[in-house]
């Protein structure tokens, strides 16, 4: 058996195409803030991308770039007067901070209406009970990534590596939503690979190269790899022996070109559903 690679480049790219058309039906172009403080290289291409991607699909971005030496309170102020800017409704505040900026805090000065990334509080409490609202992009666009294999996910089981509040917790919880059976798998499980082997999809999320290697895969069990290391050569791959476990998956994400590039997709998503809400709000 030879696994089918989940394109993420594709789905994305139909996905944004669809963004645009809905967005062009709107009365006001939707709008997203995206705030940089510091000069970190990483953070700065991030930053580039997302603007290039509301661009390409007809949004209105606003880049705000900080020196690190801007104090917290400047930029909680900042958040807050976009809060209140009819033309944001998505506010992102890339990642990494300078330390002495409480991330905890800048995430909870959000509004709850403008939170694209879904970090805050608030969003996560959404998404536990079930309530409408933003998502947290990477998890979101792993479920977009399952739903285009064709694979019902009521009854399965889903093995989800990794427990981060960003991509681990809100994937077993979007997970259970689609009626999946959810074993979250950390570094204390004991036996990792004694849940691996019965899950019918896998989402591995934990930054470490070869944690999920094809003796530990069901056949015909699904991949998903959020993965972002470098190996020995330098060269980027995921989480996953993507050779290896490739012959005994049915379905696995590539690394590159799987689910980073639905990162950002689900960013202008997730703010073309804000934009939307807005619209509807001045409607009434």
């Amino acid at each position: 058996m030879t696994a089918q690679l989940i394109d993420g480049v594709a789905l994305s790219k139909t996905l944004r195409a669809e963004a645009a058309m809905r967005a062009a039906r709107l009365p006001h172009r939707p709008g997203l803030a995206v705030i940089l403080v510091g000069d970190d290289p990483a953070s700065a291409v991030y930053v580039r991308n997302k603007v290039k991607a509301c661009a390409e699909a007809g949004f209105h971005s606003v880049l705000e770039q900080y020196d690190a030496t801007l104090s917290e309170a400047d930029l909680l102020a900042r958040i807050a007067a976009l809060n209140t800017d009819p033309a944001i409704h998505g506010i992102l505040v890339q990642m990494p901070l300078p330390r002495h900026i409480d991330p905890h805090q800048v995430i909870a000065a959000i509004s709850t209406a403008k939170d694209v990334d879904g970090y805050s509080v608030l969003s996560a409490g959404e998404l536990l009970t079930g309530l409408p609202g933003l998502r947290p992009c990477t998890p979101w666009g792993c479920m977009k990534l399952i739903e285009s294999t064709g694979i019902d996910l009521r009854g399965k089981h889903a093995v989800v590596i990794g427990r981060s509040n960003t991509v681990g917790k809100p994937m077993a919880l979007l997970l259970l939503q689609a009626n999946a059976t959810v074993t979250v798998c950390h570094s204390a499980t004991p036996d990792l690979a004694h849940h691996t082997r019965q899950a019918d999809v896998v989402v591995a999320a934990v930054g470490r190269r070869n944690t999920l290697t094809a003796d530990m895969v069901k056949p015909g069990a699904v991949i998903i790899d959020v993965g972002m290391n470098r190996n020995d050569d330098g060269k980027l791959c995921g989480d996953v022996d993507t050779a290896a476990v490739q012959q005994v998956a049915g379905w696995i994400t590539p690394v590159p070109g799987g689910v980073g590039p639905m990162t950002i997709t689900m960013l202008l998503l997730n703010t073309l559903q804000a934009a939307e809400a807005a619209a509807a709000r001045s409607a009434r």
